[in-house]
């Protein structure tokens, strides 16, 4: 604990895991469950309560709270939930955390991920890597993020719902239906085409690219419903991107997916 940095008016408990090298601002509080991995930043008034696990080299900024009890009026304090945070992780000022609400289960947060000023993080996400959610987005319970999205500021998204793989969405937009893998979205359940510039800087070949463009046709412009488009793909040879892509589509059929911003009657039918 020597190389530990705690401001005197911070208060750890004795039982908290701290690694080598972390600091702790002042008027923080980390309790008796916490583990917080080495060279990670935690400053001023965060509150890390209940089963908490950060992994090394995150940054938390200021007023921060993880690890409160989820926001779902059937949730018992007796029920042992947690929050599992990855590494290299930045967490800006007033972002909230939930942990689990279902006995056992947990919050998740991948590796290398930035939420900015005041993101919400409900009870059951689970956050891939690389993802940026931005100032004051709200994710509702039981909602996936998928490595390399962008949420824009302002946003809300519903429970259970999926965003899918180096997804754009512009800020104050709001979504209850699955997002695609690498679409960009906007508005109130819209999707307005691909993110090809998302994908060509995450390294997409050109060949993955026009596949990829395809497959979004198919699915979007064609005049097929999301069946009939996926039963002529599977007559089709695609690569692994396409595939993501259309398998998380026939995986949405329960909730749907976002439909394109055509004309404001049209709908993408299953």
């Amino acid at each position: 604990m020597t190389s530990v940095k705690i401001h005197p008016t911070a208060i750890v408990d004795p039982d908290a895991q701290i690694g080598a090298d972390v600091e702790i601002g002042p008027f923080s509080i980390v309790g008796p469950q916490a583990v917080i991995g080495e060279k990670t930043i935690v400053q001023s008034h965060v509150v890390i309560e209940g089963d908490v696990t950060i992994g090394t080299g995150n940054f938390i900024g200021h007023g921060t709270i993880i690890g409160a009890p989820p926001q779902d009026v059937s949730f018992s304090p007796e029920r042992k939930t947690r929050v599992q945070i990855g590494h290299d992780n930045v967490i800006r000022e007033s972002c909230t955390i939930h942990r689990g609400s279902p006995d056992g289960s947990a919050t998740k947060i991948g590796d290398k991920n930035f939420l900015m000023a005041g993101a919400h993080i409900g009870h059951n996400c689970v956050i891939g890597n690389n993802v940026v959610i931005a100032n004051n987005c709200l994710l509702a319970g039981h909602v996936r993020v998928d490595d390399g999205a962008f949420l824009g500021g302002g946003s809300t998204f519903h429970q259970f719902m999926h965003i899918g793989r180096l997804v754009m969405v512009q800020g104050s937009s709001g979504f209850g239906k699955d997002l695609p893998p690498f679409v960009i979205a906007a508005e109130r359940n819209f999707v307005f085409g691909l993110n090809v510039v998302g994908l060509r800087r995450a390294g997409f070949s050109a060949k993955d690219r026009d596949e990829i463009k395809a497959a979004f046709k198919l699915v979007y412009q064609s005049r097929l419903n999301v069946r009939q488009a996926l039963e002529k793909a599977a007559t089709m040879k695609f690569g692994g991107p396409v595939r993501e892509f259309l398998d998380f589509v026939a995986n949405a059929k329960k909730r749907s997916i976002c439909r394109l911003k055509r004309g404001v009657n049209e709908e993408i039918s299953i």
